[in-house]
């Protein structure tokens, strides 16, 4: 599965798309790495993820420790109440960045 990427006002936007997992999360995790590998401010718009399992999230985790470790900015925006379930249950929500969109990420910096 491929998943497109937008590059918006100086952002990479990673945009995942209906069911996150084990099938498909190393081709996420390979464009969430490519797009943190090109740009310094990268955002994953996960508004139309209608399921995500463990190695979703961990593809996740894998694009904060890069970022984290090279100095980049990583976040999450539009953020589906399925995965936000997920990202809640395993405390997530308190680790990444989330924001309601771009725009809102724009308005109020980091």
């Amino acid at each position: 599965m491929t998943f497109p990427v937008e590059d918006k006002q100086g952002f990479s936007v990673v945009i995942l798309s209906g069911e996150i997992d084990l099938n498909n999360s190393p081709d996420a995790r390979k464009v969430i790495l490519n797009s943190l590998k090109k740009m310094k401010h990268v955002m994953v718009d996960l508004s139309d993820v209608a399921y995500i399992d463990s190695s979703g999230v961990a593809s996740l985790v894998e694009g904060f420790q890069y970022a984290r470790t090279n100095d980049l900015e990583f976040g999450l925006i539009g953020v589906s109440e399925a995965a936000m379930s997920v990202l809640r249950l395993a405390r997530l929500d308190q680790v990444f960045k989330i924001y309601a969109s771009l725009e809102e990420r724009l308005e109020n910096g980091n």
